[in-house]
């Protein structure tokens, strides 16, 4: 049988007495109310973290620092690929160097190589006369006029054809169709007269001139005298004469 004592109060609100009533159930076990406290701290735990106010999550997102902006192009670093292909370019080229070295020391060193070093000439210098190193040259035929302008042929001792193939001693190959191929004329050069002579050929059927004349026999020749071969005109500039002549050089050949 239970014994309860009066309670007063209100009784829309909660009583207001002195004492609870006292339940007649004897309490549980140890183990029992660890259970039930530990249910409890898990209600209030899941409630806690549900009733979290929205400020909480907003303010760890505002505190995230932004990202920082890309760098410009002209400031981006260099790839880490550039300098190795700037690195392996370099030995490339030194064997080149080192062979171009090596070439140059080696001809300098070389006394067969090398070319002979010139020598001083010291008071008066002593000149040897021996063989002619090609046929001597007695004058020359200039163009002024027609193809190969300002060219020249030599005259050499001794007799020289004339004419536009290259087998000729004065070949005319500028490309004046009108001279002969072969032997338009002849010029010849004596070193016991001293004298220049040139000899058209009557056979062809273009006609050398002298001085604006049409010579049909040989014509001796003077510094300066014009010549129209075709449709080219030569002046004629002697070297050897009257006041010069390679035999003069015979008597004094070393």
């Amino acid at each position: 049988m239970t014994n309860e004592t009066p309670v007063t109060g209100s009784p829309d609100g909660p009583p207001t007495g002195s004492k609870r009533a006292v339940s007649a159930r004897p309490s549980g076990s140890l183990r029992e109310a660890l259970i039930a406290a530990g249910r409890d701290d898990a209600r209030i735990t899941k409630i806690t973290e549900r009733s979290a106010p929205p400020e909480t999550h907003a303010e760890t997102t505002v505190r995230v620092p932004p990202p920082l902006p890309a760098a410009p192009a002209a400031l981006a670093p260099v790839p880490a690929a550039e300098p190795a292909r700037v690195i392996a370019a370099k030995p490339a080229l030194r064997p080149a160097n080192n062979h171009v070295e090596v070439e140059v020391q080696s001809t300098a060193d070389d006394p067969i190589s090398s070319p002979p070093r010139t020598q001083l000439v010291r008071g008066r210098s002593t000149v040897k006369r021996t063989e002619f190193h090609q046929d001597p040259v007695v004058g020359w035929l200039v163009i002024v006029g027609g193809p190969g302008l300002g060219a020249f042929r030599p005259i050499y001792e001794g007799n020289n054809t004339i004419g536009r193939g290259t087998t000729q001693r004065i070949p005319l190959n500028f490309g004046d169709e009108a001279i002969s191929n072969e032997e338009q004329a002849y010029l010849r050069y004596d070193s016991v007269d001293r004298k220049f002579l040139l000899v058209p050929n009557l056979a062809k059927t273009n006609i050398i001139s002298v001085n604006e004349k049409k010579p049909t026999s040989a014509v001796e020749l003077s510094a300066m005298d014009l010549i129209t071969v075709g449709r080219t005109q030569l002046a004629f500039v002697p070297f050897c004469g009257g006041d010069f002549d390679w035999s003069e050089l015979n008597d004094l050949k070393g």
